[in-house]
């Protein structure tokens, strides 16, 4: 393993995810589970979430379609989050969604809406409970 692309990779998947999201997948590793955390941060987060030819909202409007192509819901959500944290605005996020209705069929362009509805309202909540507007 590479520990300073390994490094790089958990800075970068920190500022996309957030430290919250890190520090559960990172406390929740096992014995077995641990190396594949590795992995993702030299391999996905190191190599290529930093390097610097694509912008991080334009690797993250990217993830949304394959994740969606690929029906992978459950991570579609959490690079929604990313996807808003790299900048993505709402009318972007939108046009990306359908998108991926047009490109990847009705059905993933449904399923992706529904995964941004739910996300977008717990973004709207955290920043209520943040602001003491609970």
């Amino acid at each position: 393993m590479d520990d300073d692309l390994r490094g790089k990779g958990e800075a970068a998947r920190r500022e996309v995810l957030g430290d919250a999201y890190v520090d559960r997948a990172v406390d929740g590793a096992t014995a077995f589970s641990q190396p594949f955390q590795d992995v993702l941060n030299e391999y996905c987060w190191g190599m290529v979430w930093s390097d610097d030819a694509l912008e991080r909202k334009q690797r993250s409007l990217m993830n949304l379609g394959m994740l969606a192509a690929l029906g992978r819901m459950q991570e579609f959500r959490t690079h929604f989050r990313g996807a808003v944290r790299n900048g993505a605005t709402q009318d972007e996020l939108r046009a990306a969604l359908t998108q991926i209705a047009v490109y990847c069929g009705v059905p993933a362009g449904v399923e992706a809406f529904r995964a941004a509805n739910e996300v977008n309202a717990q973004i709207a909540e955290e920043a209520a409970k943040g602001s003491g507007q609970e």
